[in-house]
């Protein structure tokens, strides 16, 4: 009687007898024969050395996940699943590469499986042979073969999904040669440390106390002089790194900041422990004293005013935050509403390119008091830009999200809605320094219209919008619209 594997070397040659790959002309039973055979090397797993035969089955044959599931089961199935990509059907391939990638990707940093890394690591390093091989003879007439002929999206496309397997395989002999040949490729896309062996510490938050949640992750007090900062499951090493760097960079100008030491490995994500002796967010001081809101945005106001004091070179790296904002418009609109996504473009368009600093993720959560002192982390948005971006960021935490909701707000910054307006309008009075109801009634206009697009954005990234989605999207769209006719600048 076969065994799982043999029955599918047989199947999958049986739907693929008579295709060649695209280069050589190489039967393509070739290709899904050394998918299995490089994760035989990772494991003695049937199930998964069985999915790498039919990995593209489903892609490039007749046969289908229903028909997989039942000759060889759920698990094969869903591991196949994960390595099919939407076609996109009636659409041309070369306009639809990068949603297809993008798409696949998501389900690749989303699994809990195992099998699913070490598929993609199997199948991408089977591709990259090829790839390098052909690169060696034809150097770059290469990208004129393939679907996407523009080698920096190729390159992003590798990239991430070794970025997306490194913390669970980094330690494989297929991932060390995966990274070799992306650098052989593209030189200089990875350090070449990451084809040594390397081990993070694993470390586990059971029973820690959470400080505060970011966009980035959320911080955990450790012990009584550590914090850590656990990363979404969507942060590769390389957004932690780049974290990291930013954090020296701000703590080298002068922003009050603890720089990490050290990466690690919380369950399937990447942590960064800071030294932080006897401290605790903002956050947690306003929760457990309301009555003291105005003298916690004192000391958030000044902060920002220091932040945005802080003057930097080109040279020095930092994204322009203006780039941010005309990309939200993009995105808010997708296309949709032209006109007004052309009147906001204009508004933004307003806003000078500054070189002093803004954080990019201002909020409560993200400002540590340590002896009174106050120290600022979550450093990977850190930008060039004008203030009014951050004070939409404010306002979007503190009044806008909490409008249909107040619980959004409070399950966020661990007080109440009421109390969030309540430091957000006296933040606003120390920062720009007036009780002039006017002027300050003027900056949260332009500041709401950011938030408004963020709200909208934050919608179009589902896939299928629902009904209820829609609607928001359009009684949004008619806040913004009233904003723009009142509005001639962003800045102030």
């Amino acid at each position: 009687m076969m065994n799982m594997l043999e029955e599918a070397i047989i199947y999958a040659t049986v739907l693929y007898q008579g295709k060649v790959r695209k280069f050589k002309s190489v039967p393509y039973i070739l290709h899904p024969m050394e998918v299995a055979q490089i994760l035989a090397t990772m494991s003695d797993d049937q199930e998964l050395i069985a999915a790498g035969m039919l990995h593209d089955v489903v892609e490039d044959t007749d046969g289908t996940l229903g028909e997989i599931e039942k000759r060889f089961g759920p698990r094969v199935a869903a591991l196949v699943a994960s390595e099919s990509e939407n076609d996109y059907p009636g659409e041309d391939p070369r306009d639809t590469w990068k949603r297809r990638k993008e798409d696949s990707l998501k389900i690749l940093r989303n699994s809990d499986d195992i099998g699913v890394q070490m598929l993609w690591l199997a199948d991408k390093l089977a591709n990259i042979r090829s790839l390098a091989r052909i690169y060696s003879e034809n150097g770059e007439k290469l990208w004129t073969m393939l679907h996407e002929s523009d080698p920096a999206q190729q390159c992003w496309y590798y990239r991430s999904v070794a970025e997306s397997v490194e913390l669970s395989l980094n330690r494989t002999g297929a991932f060390k040669e995966l990274i070799k040949h992306i650098n052989s490729i593209w030189p200089g896309t990875f350090d070449s440390e990451k084809t040594k062996y390397k081990k993070y510490r694993e470390v586990s938050i059971d029973g820690c106390k959470l400080l505060g949640r970011g966009a980035k992750g959320d911080v955990y007090r450790y012990d009584d002089e550590l914090v850590i900062k656990v990363f979404n499951r969507n942060n590769t090493y390389h957004d932690v790194e780049r974290e990291i760097a930013l954090s020296r960079k701000a703590f080298i100008l002068g922003i009050p900041t603890e720089i990490s030491f050290g990466i690690v490995s919380v369950g399937k994500q990447y942590g960064a422990m800071f030294e932080l002796l006897d401290s605790e967010t903002v956050s947690s001081y306003i929760a457990k004293d309301p009555g003291r809101v105005g003298e916690y945005a004192v000391i958030m106001a000044n902060l920002a005013r220091l932040i945005h004091g802080v003057e930097v070179m080109k040279e020095d790296g930092f994204p322009d935050m203006n780039d941010t904002l005309r990309a939200r418009v993009s995105d808010c609109f997708a296309g949709e509403n032209p006109e007004l996504a052309e009147r906001c473009r204009t508004l933004v368009n307003t806003i000078p390119s500054w070189n002093h600093l803004v954080h990019g993720d201002f909020h409560t959560g993200n400002v540590f008091l340590h002896n009174g002192e106050p120290l600022l982390i979550d450093m990977d948005r850190l930008s060039t830009g004008h203030p009014i971006a951050e004070i939409s960021d404010l306002m979007y935490f503190y009044e806008i999200l909490g409008e249909d909701d107040p619980m959004v707000v409070e399950d966020f910054m661990g007080f109440s809605y009421k109390t969030a307006q309540s430091f957000f309008d006296a933040f606003l009075k120390c920062y720009l320094e007036t009780e002039e109801e006017d002027r300050i009634r003027d900056v949260k206009k332009k500041a709401s219209l950011l938030c408004y697009m963020r709200l909208i954005r934050k919608f179009r990234k589902s896939k299928q919008l629902s009904e209820e989605a829609r609607q928001k999207i359009t009684y949004y769209e008619n806040k913004i619209s009233k904003l723009v006719d009142e509005l001639d600048t962003l800045t102030f």
